[in-house]
């Protein structure tokens, strides 16, 4: 995903592939400060920028009538009088613990339409964006604003989106901000004017179906004059659906949830439906048949940057999953390919490389190909880019005999079409499908966040999350306390937000670089990660954070690359792959 703010390059990836996450944009935060930054971004789109004809689409846009039209996150905002920008009132929110104040409203848009999204902000660290655009999210955000500033971000809608919510927020452990005029112009989705066009009933006849450990299924009654419809667990919305039925995934196993459904169409939402009560089966989730209960992932280099060149086959033992970094982009949307890069591993064949996968399965590891790096920046974001995926990302595991994908996309993930992408590769592939997954720190912040969305919505194929904990700067632990890199209480509080989040601790690993060259900041001695792994799995070895209970499950840890660590004397993986192979 686009990012507001660009830092270097990190140096050690050769010209090709300047490194793992190379473009990847890296979020910090100050823990000086406690300065906390946010995944946010100005993202323009294709399309026409809205004419300055276009009327404003939000209500209430200046709050001049109090907080009419807007919803506030755990009631952190109201209406204050000074500062105003224009007008007299103005949005005053305030973030708490680990609520960020965010202030929404869903606005009516046109589908194929173009919009430009603008307010007045004041405070540190606040936010502007626009979501359920049915293509790329957007956001913007400014570090400081002292006195009114004005943000502004574009974006287009999908061929089917008949509404977007825009919002406003600050960051955790940031201090109150302040929002007013904030404007959606564009083409209007409905005419206010039309009786012809109500907005429609509250659905009847929700009830529950099939459940799982990890999903659950609901039906409901057709309502007149409906165009979608959205479903709500535990009364945040969680999926927009065109039919009258939907599976909710991502859920933990044993556990009772509580859903409502509304109807919409271009004049607004209905109220929500009567609640039903679901509850999922018993059971554990997470694919990959034959990754072990505690597993090393290393990322193997299809490119010689200056870390030590390796054939498959050159990979040492400690690792049981092996991610080939990295696919490449084709020009169809959302489809991937692979080249070898024989030139630069020495002459290394496709025909060796198809044989020394297969040696490495027949000892009991699993080689996986990992999606992203510089040439592999892939967009998914409608069904026919996720069918895509899904087949090129098969042919691939057919064409070389991959077990499975990790997820390293440096250009951000909708999740939606992740989702589907991800399910429709496992009707492919079957059980034994292995899907890693490599965000960043501050992706991994919140649920509400692509990846962790992505990650709970496919809780019940998902093999681990292998979150780097490098390149990124101080971030908020589960306990809502500020921590920095490279110490063993930043890998574990940050970690507990995942355990505590709705993973279970096999899908869970840390991600590290295998020596000071394989990151540009973040790298920490072998035994701080093994300090890390007693304090989760044991509930020793812990720094200054000790989580409240300990989980022994803990899938492992992950490094960058196996290339560095071999260059190095294989340091990492000497010390890293003992630990995690002796976890309880």
């Amino acid at each position: 995903m686009d990012r507001a703010a660009i830092p270097p390059e990190r140096p050690e990836r050769s010209k090709r592939r300047q490194r793992r996450g190379s473009r990847r944009l890296t979020r910090f935060l100050s823990a000086a400060a406690a300065a906390v930054l946010g995944a946010g971004a100005l993202v323009a789109l294709g399309g026409s920028t809205a004419g300055a004809a276009d009327a404003n689409l939000v209500q209430n846009s200046g709050f001049e009538s109090g907080l009419n039209g807007w919803t506030c996150s755990a009631a952190s905002g109201t209406t204050v009088t000074s500062p105003a920008h224009g007008g007299s009132s103005a949005l005053k929110a305030t973030p708490a613990g680990l609520d960020n104040a965010q202030c929404t409203q869903t606005v009516s848009v046109k589908p194929d339409s173009s919009y430009t999204l603008s307010a007045w902000v004041q405070g540190s660290y606040v936010y502007l964006g626009a979501s359920g655009t049915g293509t790329t999210d957007v956001s913007t955000w400014t570090p400081s604003a002292s006195g009114w500033q004005q943000l502004t971000t574009n974006f287009k809608t999908g061929p089917s989106t008949t509404s977007v919510t825009v919002y406003t927020h600050g960051w955790y452990g940031q201090p109150t901000y302040y929002a007013d005029d904030i404007n959606l112009t564009g083409p209007g989705g409905s005419d206010p004017g039309d009786p012809g066009d109500p907005v429609p009933t509250a659905p009847t006849g929700l009830k529950t179906g099939a459940v799982t450990s990890s999903s659950i299924a609901l039906s409901w009654s057709t309502v007149s004059g409906a165009t979608g419809y959205n479903v709500y667990r535990d009364g945040n919305k969680v999926q927009a659906v065109s039919g009258t039925s939907a599976t909710v995934t991502g859920l933990a196993a044993a556990t009772s949830y509580q859903f409502q459904v509304t109807a919409t169409n271009a004049a607004g939402e209905s109220p929500k439906s009567a609640a039903v009560t679901g509850t999922t089966s018993a059971g554990s989730g997470g694919g990959g048949g034959a990754v072990p209960k505690h597993a090393v992932t290393g990322y193997w280099q299809n490119f010689n940057n200056g870390a030590t060149v390796q054939k498959i086959s050159d990979v040492q033992n400690q690792y049981d999953i092996i991610a080939v970094a990295f696919a490449d982009a084709t020009g169809t949307p959302g489809a991937v390919t692979f080249n070898l890069d024989s030139a630069g591993l020495g002459g290394y064949t496709v025909d060796q490389f198809k044989a020394d996968i297969k040696a490495k399965q027949a000892a009991g590891k699993s080689v996986i190909i990992s999606i992203g790096g510089q040439n592999g920046t892939v967009s998914i974001n409608d069904s026919a880019s996720a069918n895509n995926f899904a087949n090129s990302v098969y042919s691939l595991m057919q064409q070389y005999g991959f077990d499975g994908l990790d997820i390293d996309l440096e250009n951000g993930l909708n999740a939606t079409y992740m989702t589907q992408a991800l399910r429709s590769l496992s009707a492919k592939a079957g059980s034994k499908l292995v899907i890693t997954m490599a965000p960043q720190t501050i992706d991994m912040q919140s649920t509400s966040n692509a990846y962790f969305q992505t990650a709970l919505n496919i809780k019940d194929i998902l093999t681990v999350v292998n979150m780097q904990y490098y390149n990124s700067g101080s971030m908020l632990g589960c306990d809502g306390k500020v921590y920095s890199q490279g110490s063993v209480d930043f890998l574990t509080a940050l970690a507990c937000i995942q355990l505590e989040g709705g993973l279970s601790p096999s899908q869970v690993g840390l991600g590290l670089p295998a020596s000071t060259r394989g990151a540009g900041s973040g790298y920490v001695a072998p035994a701080v990660v093994n300090n890390a792994l007693d304090c989760l799995a044991r509930g020793t070895g812990c720094g200054s954070f000790k989580p409240a209970r300990t989980y022994p499950g803990l899938r492992g840890a992950m490094t960058w690359s196996t290339n560095w660590d071999a260059l190095a004397g294989n340091a990492w993986s000497n010390a890293v792959g003992p630990k995690v192979h002796g976890l309880p």
